[in-house]
């Protein structure tokens, strides 16, 4: 199913999607190059322009039958590469940091051999490439989000839908799982503290934004040590803080962006309440202002057992007991997750990593690489999850 020249197709692709990343939302090359692939494989129909630039494609087999969804993200990161790789982007300042270039190459590996074998099995496979998984520009919508609100998920729709995220904790021919939380939630929030200039010199004829800022970021912390049930993973992480403009002028407005990381659907309700109650609090003790703007980004993405205890087999088969790794949730967020809410989900890691050959780099960051071989790994792990699917 899978040689060497095979292979190598696969790995050209990969590094041209490499040299040419796109950022949310612009991802007109890649949608272009997957749409013009699926029809030269023969695809029944492939659909444009979905979510901005999404590309849907469906394939049927030789019989009517059951229906699954493979999903791969193609978006890309506003981080500087370093140009020592041979393959290195071209577009200064974006970077395939997240592995967007290896789920796009994966997905239309496995759209291809699935072409191939469209004789040999019954049922509909339907390719969902989505733009905008990191997240759209202000003022504008997509993602996973748009893409179940335009009908992705319709006619035909799916009974379970599958994706991959490469791992870079797990070595190159391994597959990471998990029965129910695969990743966090990510939601994102704005603190403006108001406050009242003066002269540095006289701080008690203002009112100091910068201490009641500080004041909160402390207390903010109390929320995982003190607030929630330690049994229940949360993060909250202040990111961003800026205030003030000179040195001797006592500032009059701070503005704090953070983040808040959840497995739990109550104890992420409850970590947003907690930290507008606790910014009010500190505000009101201090004769500030507050305004606190709280985005609900992506929900957390939850694995259905079922579906995953149904497909184990067919890893363990494909790749051996040892290959096959069941790995605790991570508090990064994916917005398959809006797919996975809509139907039966399984969402897996992909081993990218190889210290031997010093790729070891976290995702987004600039270091961060895969060792090729994954590629074909991933495809023939997702082409035996949709086929023993569609036999089950």
């Amino acid at each position: 199913m899978i040689n060497q020249t095979f292979k190598m197709s696969l790995t050209f692709l990969r590094n041209d999607l490499h040299r040419h990343p796109e950022l949310s939302n612009r991802e007109v090359r890649t949608a272009g190059i997957v749409a013009e692939r699926l029809r030269a494989l023969g695809f029944d129909e492939v659909k444009t322009g979905v979510a901005h630039h999404g590309v849907v494609g469906i394939l049927h087999g030789a019989k009517p039958g059951r229906v699954v969804a493979v999903r791969a993200d193609m978006d890309a990161l506003p981080i500087q590469e370093p140009p020592d790789r041979p393959y290195a982007s071209t577009v200064p300042g974006v970077m395939h940091a997240c592995g967007h270039d290896v789920h796009t190459t994966v997905g239309l590996g496995t759209a291809e051999v699935l072409a191939g074998m469209r004789g040999e099995f019954a049922g509909t496979v339907k390719f969902l490439f989505q733009p905008c998984e990191e997240g759209p520009p202000a003022g504008e919508e997509g993602g996973a989000l748009l893409m179940v609100k335009e009908g992705a998920l319709e006619n035909p729709r799916p009974e379970a839908v599958f994706g991959l995220h490469c791992f870079p904790q797990l070595p190159v021919g391994t597959i990471g799982y998990n029965f129910k939380e695969m990743l966090s939630s990510s939601d994102r929030f704005v603190l403006r503290v108001k406050g009242k200039k003066t002269h540095g010199a006289y701080p008690h004829r203002g009112i100091d934004a910068v201490v009641v800022a500080s004041s909160a970021v402390m207390m903010l912390q109390t929320i995982r040590s003190r607030f929630i049930d330690q049994q229940q993973p949360v993060v909250m992480t202040i990111g961003s803080i800026h205030g003030g403009n000179r040195h001797n002028i006592v500032a009059d407005e701070v503005v704090m962006e953070g983040t808040v990381r959840a497995l739990d659907e109550t104890v992420r309700q409850e970590t947003e309440r907690l930290i507008k109650q606790i910014l009010h609090g500190v505000a009101e003790s201090s004769g500030a202002e507050c305004h606190v703007e709280y985005e609900r980004s992506v929900p957390a993405t939850i694995n259905d057992p079922e579906l995953v205890e149904r497909m184990l087999p067919s890893l363990i088969r494909e790749f051996g007991e040892e290959k096959v790794v069941r790995h605790g949730p991570r508090m990064g967020a994916e917005d398959f997750s809006f797919f996975a809410n809509e139907v039966p989900g399984m969402f897996f890691s992909l081993g990218v990593a190889n210290p031997e050959k010093g790729i070891t780099a976290g995702i987004h960051t600039p270091e961060f690489d895969v060792d090729e071989d994954c590629l074909p790994v991933g495809v023939r792990a997702m082409t035996a999850l949709v086929l023993d699917f569609l036999k089950s």
